[in-house]
């Protein structure tokens, strides 16, 4: 892997507009949030902030508890998570960072569009929380 493949810039005009890069790390590392407007702990708590992890390496730690990673492996992986102990069932690991960064785009618009069964998700329902997700996400939403 060179450095530019780790060091290139997202094109943010692929993401949707209610996808912000909360931070870009100089290995590669990509971090999204979703509706930062708002998760702003005024409305709903911070912890729900949905965000989406592109890492070299799988993380070992949740999020809000340490950001760092361990990297165990070459690859790339692609994690959604909707709080710290809630993130899609899926191990999403790609060989290339510019697979796992098509993979995130794909799946931040996925979210976007309502195509994510967030509900699924979770042990103890947050419905809520749930109906507000459901009003900011889905095809007649205008970011």
């Amino acid at each position: 892997m060179s450095d530019s493949e780790t060091d290139e810039e997202l094109d943010r005009s692929r993401l949707p507009n209610a996808w912000t890069v909360w931070s870009q790390g100089d290995q590669g590392r990509l971090v999204l949030a979703y509706r930062p407007d708002v998760f702003d702990a005024a409305d709903f708590p911070a912890a729900c902030l949905p965000t989406l992890y592109l890492t070299h390496g799988k993380r070992t730690r949740r999020p809000g508890v340490n950001p760092a990673d361990t990297a165990d492996s070459e690859d790339w992986y692609v994690t959604l998570y909707l709080e710290p102990d809630v993130s899609l069932n899926e191990t999403l690991r790609f060989p290339t960072r510019e697979e796992a960064l098509e993979r995130t785009i794909e799946l931040a618009a996925a979210f976007d569009d309502g195509e994510i069964d967030y509900r699924e998700l979770y042990q103890v329902p947050r419905e809520t929380y749930f109906e507000r997700l459901d009003e900011l996400t889905g095809p007649d939403t205008d970011d």
